[in-house]
C-alpha cells in the first residue's frame, strides 16, 4: 500500500521487556501514579517523552480508579510488545502536517489479519485513542493505526521559535522537520496550537485524516511484515473507532470511504449533522453553554448536583452571570432564582435536559466551554496566533498571573502532558481585552457567541467553515455502529447522535444504535468523589462494541448489537458487572 502523502521519513522503534506497546512499561499501577520524571527536565528524551505521553493520554479517557472496575470487570492494561512506525503526514491542500502512527504487536495474527483505525479524543495527541483502541486492539493481534487528526501537542513556542520533533522532543527552526509551525507569528505572539492556529480548519479533514491513517497502517504491515505482504483491503480487515471528536472523525471517514473501512464505531461523538430535527453544531451549543449554563445550575434543582456547588453554596461567579444576562437581555427576572429559571427555560427550550446539565455542571465548572469555544473560534476563522477572535491568547504565567516567556522545561512537557486545548501543562488562556470585573470572562464569551450570531465577516468565516465539517452519508453496505451516553453534558446526545442516526435511518441506512442510560461523557471524571456514584463508565460499551464488529468481519458472525444495555448508577461501591448491563466485554 503507498503512503505517498508521507512529508518526514519513517521513525520506527521497538517497545517490548519494560517498555511495552500498550502502557509504556508502566502496568495499570504505573498509569495510576503521578507522571513520571524526567531525568533532565530541559530535555527529556524521546522514551521519557512517550511514556509520560501514554500516561496522560490514559488518564485523560479512561476511569482507572479503584472503584471503577477497569482491569477487572472490562478492559485491559496488560504489556503487549511490538513496534511502533510514526511519521508526518498531510492531506491534499493542508499548510500544516499531522501525525500518523501505528502499532504493530510482536502477537499480530496473519490468519486474522486486523487493523483497527482511530482518531485522538478531543484535540489530544497522537496516543488520544490508546485507552480504546489500543488497549483493545493490540491485546486480539491486531495492529493499531492513530491519527491527531490535524490538532495534538506539537506547541510552537513563537518567543524561542521552537517546536515539536517527531520524536516528541523540542528543536528550533532551521533543524529536524518541526510538527507544526505556525505562519506569520511574531514572537510577542505568544504560543501556538495547531489545532487553533494552523489555518487549516483541520476538523472539515478529519475524515480525510483517518483513511489516510489506514492506508499508512497497511503500508507499515507490508514493512514490519514483508513475508506476508501485502497487507490490503481485500485480505485485512479495518475497523475503524473513535471517541467523541474521534467518533466524529470516523463518521466522517464513513461519509468519504468507497473501500477501505469494513466497519465503524463512533462512541459520544462530535458530528455536524447536515439536517434539521435536533441536530446543532458543537460551537452554537458550546457558545451558549458557556454564557448560560452558569446561571441556570443555580437553580435549585441543581444544589445536590456535582460540580454544581462550593461548599453547598452558589459560586457567586454564577451569580453575577445571572445579573449580567439580565442586563444583556438574555434572562429575565429581578432576582437569582427567577433569572434561573428564566436561564434553565431557554436552554430546555434549545434542547437542554435536566440530566445533561446536570453532568454539564462539570464542564461548567472547570471552565471547558470557554477554552473549546475559544480554540475553535480561532480555528473555524482560520486566524493566526497573537490574532484569535475576540481578544484571545494562549500564553505562560509568572507567579501573579502575568504573561511571561515559557522556560526549556515548561516547553519541554507540551507534547507529552497538554491536551491539544489549552488551558493545561502550564500554557493558559489570556482574554487581552478583559474588563477583569466581577465577571472577567463574560465580555469575551458574549463575542464568542456572537460570532454565530451576527452578521461579521469573521462571522461568515466561522460559519462557512462550520459547514465544510458536515457529515457525508456512509455507503449503505458499511455497518456503523453509534454509542452515546444520555447523560453527556459535553456532546449532548440529542444534538449529536440522535439527530445522526435519525438522519441516517431517513436515508435507508441501518446503523447499530446503544443510546445509554447512566453514562456521561468523562470516564476519567468518575473518580472524582461524588460523581461516580451516578454513573457507569463509556468504554465498556466501545470494547464490547470492537468485539463483536471484530467476530462479523473476522469471524463471519452476524452483528447482533441489539437494544442498548439497561445500566443502573454505580453507587458508593465499586463498579459490579451488573450495573453495566451487558453480559459479555
Amino acid at each position: 500500500m503507498s503512503a505517498d502523502f508521507l512529508t518526514s521519513d519513517v521513525r520506527e522503534t521497538a517497545h517490548r521487556g519494560g517498555d511495552d506497546l500498550v502502557t509504556a512499561g508502566l502496568g495499570l499501577s504505573g498509569l495510576r501514579a503521578e507522571s513520571p520524571v524526567f531525568a533532565d527536565p530541559a530535555s527529556p528524551t524521546p522514551q521519557e517523552l512517550r511514556r509520560r505521553a501514554i500516561q496522560a493520554s490514559w488518564k485523560g479517557i479512561a476511569d482507572l480508579g479503584p472503584l471503577g472496575g477497569y482491569d477487572e470487570l472490562y478492559g485491559s492494561a496488560a504489556p503487549v510488545p511490538g513496534r511502533e512506525f510514526q511519521a508526518f503526514a498531510k492531506v491534499p491542500h493542508a499548510r500544516s502536517p499531522h501525525r500518523v502512527l501505528v502499532q504493530i504487536p510482536d502477537s499480530f495474527d496473519t490468519d486474522a489479519r486486523c487493523l483497527i483505525v482511530t482518531a485522538s479524543s478531543g484535540s489530544r495527541g497522537i496516543y488520544g485513542a490508546i485507552a480504546l483502541a489500543g488497549a483493545w486492539g493490540l491485546a486480539h493481534g491486531c495492529a493499531v493505526a492513530y491519527t491527531d487528526k490535524g490538532a495534538g501537542t506539537g506547541y510552537f513556542d513563537c518567543a524561542s521559535a521552537s517546536g515539536v520533533t517527531l520524536a516528541g522532543t523540542r528543536a528550533s527552526i532551521g533543524g529536524e522537520q518541526l510538527e507544526f509551525v505556525p505562519e506569520g507569528a511574531r514572537t510577542d505572539s505568544g504560543i501556538a496550537v495547531k489545532h487553533a492556529h494552523s489555518g487549516d480548519n483541520p476538523e472539515a479533514d478529519w475524515g480525510r485524516h483517518v483513511l489516510q491513517a489506514a492506508q499508512f497502517g497497511l503500508a507499515m504491515l507490508d514493512r514490519a511484515l514483508p513475508q506476508q505482504a501485502p497487507f490490503t483491503t481485500n485480505n485485512t480487515r479495518i475497523i475503524a473507532v473513535g471517541l467523541s471528536n474521534g467518533g466524529g472523525a470516523v463518521l466522517q471517514a464513513a461519509g468519504l470511504d468507497q473501500d477501505i473501512l469494513g466497519g465503524v464505531i463512533a462512541l459520544a461523538p462530535n458530528v455536524n449533522v447536515p439536517a434539521a430535527g435536533s441536530a446543532r453544531p458543537m460551537y452554537d451549543y458550546a457558545t451558549e453553554a458557556a454564557l448560560v449554563i452558569p446561571c441556570a445550575l443555580s437553580d435549585a434543582r441543581f444544589d445536590a448536583v456535582p460540580f454544581a456547588r462550593v461548599q453547598g453554596n452558589i459560586s457567586p461567579l454564577w451569580i453575577t452571570r445571572c445579573a449580567h444576562l439580565r442586563a444583556a437581555g438574555s434572562t429575565a427576572g429581578e432576582s437569582t432564582p427567577v433569572q434561573a429559571a428564566a436561564a434553565l427555560e431557554r436552554l430546555h427550550n434549545a434542547g437542554w435536559s435536566d440530566s445533561v446539565l446536570a453532568t454539564a455542571a462539570s464542564s461548567t465548572a472547570l471552565d471547558l466551554w470557554r477554552a473549546i469555544a475559544a480554540t475553535y473560534a480561532s480555528a473555524y476563522a482560520r486566524t493566526r496566533a497573537g490574532e484569535m477572535p475576540c481578544g484571545f491568547k494562549f500564553q505562560a504565567h509568572d507567579g501573579t498571573g502575568n504573561a511571561r516567556a515559557p522556560t526549556a522545561a515548561e516547553r519541554a512537557t507540551w507534547w507529552s502532558d497538554a491536551s491539544g486545548i489549552p488551558p493545561g501543562a502550564g500554557v493558559f488562556l489570556d482574554e487581552v481585552t478583559s474588563d477583569n470585573g466581577d465577571d472577567p470572562t463574560f465580555q469575551g464569551l458574549l463575542r464568542l457567541r456572537e460570532l454565530w450570531t451576527d452578521e461579521s465577516a469573521q462571522a461568515h468565516t466561522l460559519r462557512a467553515s462550520i459547514a465544510d465539517t458536515a457529515a457525508k452519508l456512509p455507503r449503505k453496505d458499511l455497518p456503523v455502529w453509534v454509542i452515546h451516553g444520555r447523560e453527556d453534558g459535553l456532546l449532548p446526545i440529542a444534538f449529536n447522535s440522535d439527530a445522526y442516526v435519525d438522519w441516517l435511518r431517513a436515508n435507508g441506512r441501518d446503523p447499530a444504535y446503544w443510546p445509554i442510560a447512566h453514562v456521561q461523557h468523562f470516564d476519567a471524571f468518575l473518580a472524582f468523589p461524588g460523581f461516580g456514584e451516578r454513573y457507569v463508565p463509556l468504554l465498556p460499551y466501545g470494547y464490547a462494541a470492537l468485539e463483536r464488529m471484530w467476530r462479523h468481519l473476522v469471524r463471519g458472525a452476524p452483528l447482533a448489537a441489539g437494544n442498548a444495555p439497561l445500566t443502573r448508577p454505580r453507587g458508593a461501591g465499586a463498579l459490579v458487572a451488573g450495573q453495566l448491563g451487558i453480559a459479555s466485554i
